[in-house]
């Protein structure tokens, strides 16, 4: 809906206002601060319009006026619209992480939550959250080769391989040994991998079987779902008003549910931009009185993970703007040496 410059810049006004004291904003205290050279009733015309248009409510209790959700919602696209460039430091150097991704997550996570003081998510790529544990190539029948693969959090992947021709044991018990050897401790999902079973040092009939079996390797994990660290949790109330409470319960009562944060975390965002969810926009309309900023991460051509915040409708927007992008940045630098691109 488009609003005049005056009554854009109000509307800012009554959501800063009110995100900074939790108290219905006063057409009194506009005038004073505002600094737009114009009268108390002007102000309260342009109030009293923005009102009508369903962005700020007047509580009968006060005299002053607080933003609907309609409200934030077009003040968040705003900041959106002029956060643009390369976002401001995060304030933790991921860089030292680079060989421990699960670190960095769950420092951008900490770091997040203690910034803005809402609630933080990360979600890691789907491939990171475990490592090759051990890899078996075992000979069922002359022709039939069995790969299984474990990985450090216990999953199994098992394939079964009808070659054409007859396999030499020999060969059999080298690819176990070479996996196991090359493969062990690497993260699941990097480039390191793949290179371990193209190396050039394997001859033509090592890597000819490799080619074979170590498809069971690349789909280590496939099948799982990714991990989401959540930082913040503990702080939810500290700082809460009572109108929040019901909010913020139902915010816990879904942290609870793995799945439901993961969907909260990752379906709502889009490709490389930050975006802003009010209200119903939120948890698939479950959550009212309930706000996500959020932003993917990943390589040029594929996102890998996300990064949100998480908090009452009465949040700092443009701060929880400014650290997702931030973060999302940092967490991108980071992955885009790690990961293959696809």
């Amino acid at each position: 809906m488009q609003l005049t410059p005056r009554k854009r810049e109000l509307l800012r006004r009554v959501v800063e206002e009110y995100v900074a004291t939790g108290q219905p904003v006063a057409s009194k205290t506009l005038v004073e601060r505002s600094a737009l050279g114009v009268s108390s009733s002007t102000i309260r015309s342009e109030l009293a319009e923005l009102e009508s248009l369903g962005f700020l409510t007047h509580p009968h209790t006060s005299a002053g006026r607080l933003p609907t959700e309609s409200g934030y919602r077009i003040y968040a696209e705003e900041l959106l619209e002029a956060a643009e460039g390369r976002p401001a430091p995060l304030g933790v150097d991921l860089r030292a992480m680079r060989d421990e991704l699960e670190e960095a997550l769950r420092a951008t996570t900490e770091m997040l939550s203690r910034t803005t003081r809402l609630l933080a998510l990360v979600s890691a790529p789907s491939l990171e959250t475990a490592s090759i544990r051990h890899v078996e190539v075992l000979a069922l029948q002359p022709t039939a080769v069995m790969v299984v693969a474990i990985t450090s959090t216990g999953g199994v992947t098992k394939r079964l391989f009808r070659l054409e021709e007859p396999v030499d044991p020999g060969l059999v018990s080298w690819a176990s040994a070479y996996l196991n050897d090359r493969l062990v401790g690497v993260r699941l999902g990097t480039s390191s991998v793949r290179r371990q079973l193209q190396a050039p040092e394997l001859t033509m009939r090592e890597r000819s079987f490799l080619d074979v079996v170590g498809s069971t390797v690349l789909d280590v994990g496939v099948e799982d779902g990714p991990e989401v660290f959540v930082g913040g949790a503990a702080g939810l109330f500290e700082e809460v008003r009572a109108e929040e409470v019901e909010a913020t319960m139902r915010l816990l009562e879904l942290l609870e549910r793995r799945a439901a944060v993961l969907e909260l975390v990752s379906e709502a965002l889009e490709p490389r931009r930050a975006v802003v969810h009010v209200g119903p926009d939120v948890g698939g309309g479950q959550l009212h009185d309930v706000s996500l900023v959020g932003a993917t991460y990943g390589t040029q051509s594929k996102a890998l993970g996300a990064v949100g915040l998480v908090g009452p409708l009465r949040m700092d927007y443009e701060k929880a703007i400014r650290s997702v992008r931030a973060a999302a940045f940092e967490l991108s630098r980071l992955v885009e040496d790690v990961y293959e691109e696809a």
